[in-house]
């Protein structure tokens, strides 16, 4: 299976083919509202408004998975995200990404580009402190490790990257912009 042979629940119950976005530039990122990194929110958003006319399509899925980070509903999680982040992207109904109720096109993101690190940052240092005293062999998995990792997909459905929520939203805007 390719990235093509997924779809996925939009927020208001609709279904999204990912079929729909071939030849599109997609940015697939799992989200919460009340996370250290929901601030990302601005800067996915500039990267929509700059590039969606010229192929980037953004697709949130918001996930409760990271101490309950997602709280409420579909419904409250997108009036939060358009009211104080102005976002215009799609945003899916709130799924798992990781266990036994994961989301399909989640265990094939995964399968394509696994974990490979935080970065050296002071947030990357801090993430990977935080994981290694919960799991000292986080670094085994391909898991969804935190809330804003990002999946980058090129134009003919290769998933070419992905970051971690630490990787400086620079370094994706960069790579966003080489695949436009």
């Amino acid at each position: 299976m390719g990235i093509y042979d997924y779809s996925l629940t939009v927020g208001d119950g609709s279904e999204l083919k990912l079929e729909e976005l071939r030849g599109r530039v997609l940015l697939i990122v799992n989200t919460a509202t009340g996370c250290g990194f929901t601030p990302q929110y601005e800067k996915l958003e500039e990267l929509y408004e700059k590039y969606h006319d010229k192929g980037l399509e953004i697709i949130d899925i918001p996930c409760n998975q990271f101490a309950g980070q997602a709280p409420g509903t579909d419904e409250e999680i997108h009036e939060f995200c358009t009211l104080k982040y102005n976002t215009k992207f799609p945003q899916m109904k709130k799924s798992d990404v990781n266990g036994e109720n994961e989301l399909p096109l989640y265990a094939f993101l995964k399968s394509q580009q696994g974990f490979s690190g935080f970065g050296a940052s002071p947030a990357g240092l801090a993430m990977a402190g935080i994981l290694k005293a919960a799991d000292k062999n986080y670094k085994d998995n391909p898991d969804i490790k935190w809330n804003f990792t990002k999946f980058l997909v090129d134009r003919e459905g290769n998933v070419v990257a992905r970051f971690e929520p630490t990787i400086d939203m620079k370094k994706v805007a960069k790579q966003v912009a080489a695949l436009i």
